[in-house]
């Protein structure tokens, strides 16, 4: 039926609706999570060096707003977090910070321990804005031990500060993607 559709001057059919991964999400793209569907509200570009990219998407399900980290280091690696006010965590990790120039080893939120794993600076951009738009930025993520859960603690000045909570995702977590139509 489709292809009398596609040869009377119908809609085209989408060319692979159902091979699509997290990596070719983007703006106006919805896709599901948890039995809820989820579009992109945003793109966000993260340059890391060394010829190392990640995006992150902002995404909503018209309640409530996330974050989709995706990376591809030989295999696709997802975060699914949200925005939490720095002073949630415990301790004084701003003040440690600036005071010792580096933040602490491990971490508690949530009465659950995170374990310092990584330290980069990078650029971030928001896809669609000036493209010479380039803010620079350190970043700390933390892990629990079983690597479930992460925290990440974002600097984007002296004294500014973000923090984020989420959950480690496999690729498969993410089905159904698809552009908004046109």
């Amino acid at each position: 039926m489709s292809l009398f559709k596609n040869l009377f001057g119908g809609k085209k059919e989408d060319p692979k609706p159902f091979s699509r991964t997290p990596l070719d999400l983007d703006l106006g793209y919805i896709f599901e999570y948890d039995m809820q569907s989820w579009e992109v509200m945003a793109v966000y570009e993260y340059d890391w060096g060394d010829e190392d990219f990640s995006k992150e998407f902002k995404v909503s399900d018209g309640q409530n707003t996330y974050y989709l980290s995706v990376e591809d280091d030989d295999e696709i690696e997802m975060t699914w977090s949200k925005k939490i006010p720095l002073r949630s965590i415990e301790g004084p990790i701003a003040q440690q910070i600036e005071e010792d120039e580096r933040p602490p080893e491990t971490i508690v939120y949530e009465s659950r321990t995170y374990y310092l794993d990584e330290e980069s600076a990078g650029y971030f951009h928001e896809k669609g804005s000036d493209e010479n738009a380039w803010a620079e930025f350190m970043v700390w993520d933390y892990y629990d031990k079983k690597e479930e859960y992460q925290l990440s603690i974002e600097q984007w000045g002296p004294r500014s500060f973000e923090a984020s909570h989420g959950k480690v995702l496999k690729s498969y977590e993410i089905s159904d993607i698809l552009p908004r139509e046109q």
